[in-house]
């Protein structure tokens, strides 16, 4: 026998074996750490789209500019004065193809987390501030806010400038008046992330007298980020932040994208991490690989909703995780617009009246809402 085909078919065989050893998925309902059963409200999606009769005066341009008439989507969200605030995405310019248009943070504000009034003008946007050379013409992105105990917001947010996207930090008082911080890190890192970019910070929270508030992992501010790969940061003023290493001075790797499940292509921190009595839990976005290496359950290129737990006494230790979506495109406007792969991008989760409601992108077009019950989930 002609020991070379031997060889290759043997290897052949142990490939074939590794990736049906790789396929078997365990399901979401034997993972008893896992927040699952959110509900979308009916009736009620999407609770905000485009609206080209709101206008705002544009630092930059210098003119009256339609701010969020072509889509709003990926929202913030936290609680304030009894109810929910939103901050979220919007972009003008509808005849520019996406990543060629302005993004500035909107605000919205529900008594019942459902039906949300508008503020009519950004609160966050590229201005003559010290700033523009990092968020213009590009503008803010994709927002994740939460609150320290004596009530200061921060935000972690995106700025880009058409060169670089960068994860940068701005807090406030009141999520209407805002101060900039610059860049969270201060170096980018080269090519050690996704086209050298830093983005999508989830900074770790947790419940106290009845409130989600900033928490402190080990004597320090913590936070995960990161979008083709999840790493760790620390911090001791919210601002300033440090990422880690591994031994050879790389970025740590926490928690990778897989090959043949929904997170293939990217896995990419969702809305502030949550300690819980069984670790931190990380609610995060997955896009699923188009072709053989992607999860054939889903379409190509989609983004599902993903949950991952990590140690409370190692952060950095990846306890377990999902192994399909808690949550996946479903409705018309989630498979549309910007994005007709497919499209929900949760950023936004806060606690209501014994309730969590998870604020989602519907395509990079639209805003929507799900519900969980802790008391009914499961």
């Amino acid at each position: 026998m002609d020991m070379s085909k031997l060889t290759t078919l043997s290897i052949a065989m142990l490939a074939t074996v590794s990736v049906c050893a790789q396929m078997p998925k365990t399901d979401n309902s034997e993972k008893d750490w896992a927040w699952l059963g959110f509900e979308r409200p009916e009736g009620i999606n999407p609770i905000i789209s485009p609206d080209t009769t709101s206008h705002f005066y544009c630092p930059m341009t210098k003119a009256v500019i339609p701010w969020e008439n072509s889509d709003t989507f990926n929202p913030a969200a936290t609680n304030i004065g009894g109810g929910i605030a939103l901050l979220y995405r919007a972009e003008d310019n509808i005849a520019q193809g996406i990543g060629s248009r302005t993004s500035r943070i909107g605000y919205a504000f529900s008594e019942d987390g459902l039906h949300f009034q508008r503020h009519g003008a950004p609160v966050l946007y590229p201005g003559n501030d010290g700033f523009a050379d990092i968020d213009s013409p590009g503008g803010c992105e994709d927002p994740r806010v939460c609150m320290t105990e004596d009530g200061l917001y921060v935000m972690t947010y995106t700025s880009w400038n058409h060169k670089k996207a960068c994860l940068c930090i701005a807090t406030s008082r009141d999520l209407v008046h805002w101060t900039k911080h610059g860049y969270a890190f201060k170096t980018s890192f080269g090519n050690q992330t996704s086209k050298g970019y830093s983005k999508s910070a989830s900074i770790v929270t947790e419940m106290k007298k009845g409130r989600q508030v900033i928490a402190k992992v080990n004597g320090k501010y913590m936070m995960y980020w990161g979008e083709n790969f999840v790493n760790v940061a620390t911090s001791d003023d919210l601002i300033h932040w440090e990422p880690m290493f591994d031994k050879d001075g790389k970025l740590l790797h926490v928690m990778d994208t897989r090959n043949g499940y929904f997170d293939s292509a990217l896995a990419e921190c969702g809305p502030p991490a949550i300690k819980t009595k069984k670790g931190i839990l990380l609610f995060y976005n997955g896009k699923n690989k188009s072709g053989k290496n992607g999860d054939t359950e889903y379409t190509g290129n989609a983004y599902c909703a993903g949950q991952a737990l990590f140690s409370l006494k190692d952060p950095t230790k990846l306890i377990d995780r999902l192994d399909k979506p808690f949550f996946i495109p479903e409705a018309d406007f989630e498979k549309s617009g910007q994005y007709p792969s497919g499209t929900v991008f949760i950023e936004g989760l806060v606690p209501f009246k014994g309730k969590w409601y998870l604020y989602y992108g519907c395509a990079d077009s639209r805003v929507s809402v799900a519900v969980y019950d802790p008391n009914h989930s499961r």
